[in-house]
């Protein structure tokens, strides 16, 4: 998760939310990524997606099912979808979002197999966004 704190901060190095994403197979790092939404005027630049795209590219293969994806806030609907067809065997997040994380909507919409462990340095993960949206305002 540290890790995924430093690709956050990466993203707020950029003016981005402060998001970061590690997707991790065999005990290397096969992929990563921080939210790249404003920098790619593209709402789906997302850190999931990023690492996701990143990890399929170094395994040559899109399920990853033997990785683990650590991320500083709880996923979206969108990379919560994702990450189901990804079949993604483990997701770690810190903070959680009680208004646009995917358990707000259901919690079925990861594949069966995957499992999510949340609140990993959720503190550190939170203040990183609260402080970011405080700047805004």
């Amino acid at each position: 998760m540290r890790l995924a704190i430093e690709e956050a901060k990466l993203a707020l190095e950029a003016d981005e939310v402060p998001i970061g994403a590690i997707i991790v197979a065999g005990g290397r790092i096969v992929g990563r990524g921080h939210n790249l939404v404003e920098t790619l005027t593209d709402v789906t630049a997302h850190a999931e997606l990023q690492a996701i795209t990143a990890a399929a590219s170094t395994i040559g293969g899109k399920y990853l099912n033997d990785c683990t994806l650590y991320v500083t806030v709880e996923p979206c609907p969108m990379c919560a979808g994702a990450l189901a067809w990804s079949q993604i065997g483990r997701i770690v997040y810190g903070a959680s979002d009680s208004k646009r994380g995917f358990s707000t909507i259901s919690d079925n919409m990861l594949h069966p197999r995957t499992v999510v462990t949340s609140g990993v340095l959720a503190e550190e993960c939170e203040r990183l966004m609260t402080d970011f949206f405080a700047k805004l305002r």
